[in-house]
């Protein structure tokens, strides 16, 4: 099949992006994050929505300038049905609804999930992993092992039972004093701590699954603890406290890795989502495969947290098994692989 030029939109969450590709090459990706989030310390569902009615007309034109297009030379519309906010995902595909019908072209709604992962597979991506390979999906929302067997085949070895990762980093930054978003911001000042100053416990869950609600706690009673000794002990500890909490989360997520790649019997780890830019998370990955022969894929940064590209690169796989959506197509908040 010829490839196709797709416009693709992402709405799931507090990012409104539009990207142009012609089939995997990635000719433009518009990204606007919605900053007024950060007085809350966290997305408000209501502000996200409408936030995504604000910017998504003006987004969507920057994609096309940027790519030199026009509307009239899309042939398909690609979009994120799930999982995310139903109400910013309903404005998105609300949207390319809209384009699908009045430039007559197919309509292809994509799982953010899946599109993360083959994120790997963008055209300006260095290196791609061979199918069959292992991916960790670790984000603010989710934390998943999975095999992917192909662009449309992938199957879920292990996922978070509670919390996902992305979520432990934000709320230990929030008991820390740290300002939203807080994730980035504790790996930022975990580079100047000792990450050996402070032990908290790797959580013990079977199998290949994941656990951060006890991280989450143990940090939070052993500051509690820590204050009635001394009142200023969070701001004097605050750089060894990020480096040894991050310390924890990522020793924790190589053991799953390590685990994974034992029990699906491969070589090959890919991460993505927003977390896989985590900066130590990358260094600890890249000298784990280094060290034990395991061939390590890592996005580009612009490739890790929601971006529109990775929704259009999704589709142009979807189109070749000619899996095209309609304009029955409703937003899914649970959208498994």
């Amino acid at each position: 099949m010829e490839d196709k030029l797709i416009l693709a939109i992402e709405s799931s969450c507090d990012e409104t992006s539009a990207a142009v590709l012609l089939g995997t090459k990635v000719l433009s990706n518009e990204v606007v994050t919605q900053l007024q989030h950060a007085q809350y310390g966290g997305v408000v569902p209501e502000i996200a929505s409408r936030a995504h009615q604000t910017m998504i007309t003006a987004v969507v034109h920057a994609a096309l300038k940027s790519a030199t297009k026009e509307l009239r030379d899309i042939q398909a519309i690609a979009v994120t049905q799930g999982p995310g906010l139903m109400g910013s995902l309903l404005v998105g595909i609300s949207f390319a609804k809209s384009l699908s019908l009045a430039l007559n072209i197919p309509l292809v709604g994509v799982n953010h999930m899946q599109a993360h992962i083959l994120a790997h597979f963008a055209d300006d991506c260095e290196n791609k992993p061979v199918f069959p390979f292992l991916n960790l999906t670790v984000s603010g929302g989710h934390t998943q092992l999975v095999v992917v067997h192909s662009p449309v085949q992938m199957e879920v070895v292990g996922e978070t039972i509670d919390d996902a990762a992305g979520e432990a980093f934000d709320k230990a930054a929030k008991v820390l004093g740290l300002d939203y978003p807080g994730g980035p911001l504790l790996d930022k000042m975990a580079q100047s701590g000792d990450a050996k100053k402070f032990n908290f416990p790797i959580p013990k869950v079977e199998g290949l699954n994941f656990s951060f609600s006890g991280l989450k706690t143990s940090l939070l009673y052993y500051l509690r603890d820590s204050q009635k000794l001394n009142q200023n002990f969070i701001e004097e500890e605050r750089a060894n406290l990020c480096a040894s909490f991050q310390h924890t989360v990522v020793t924790y997520l190589l053991r799953q890795i390590q685990r994974g790649l034992i029990s699906t019997k491969t070589n090959q780890i890919a991460i993505c989502g927003g977390v896989s830019a985590n900066t130590e998370l990358r260094k600890q990955l890249i000298q784990y495969g280094q060290k034990n022969g395991v061939e390590v894929f890592i996005p580009p940064f612009k490739y890790c947290t929601d971006n529109a590209a990775m929704i259009g690169v999704a589709a142009h796989y979807l189109m070749k098994e000619n899996q095209i959506s309609n304009l029955k197509m409703v937003p899914l908040n649970r959208y498994p692989l």
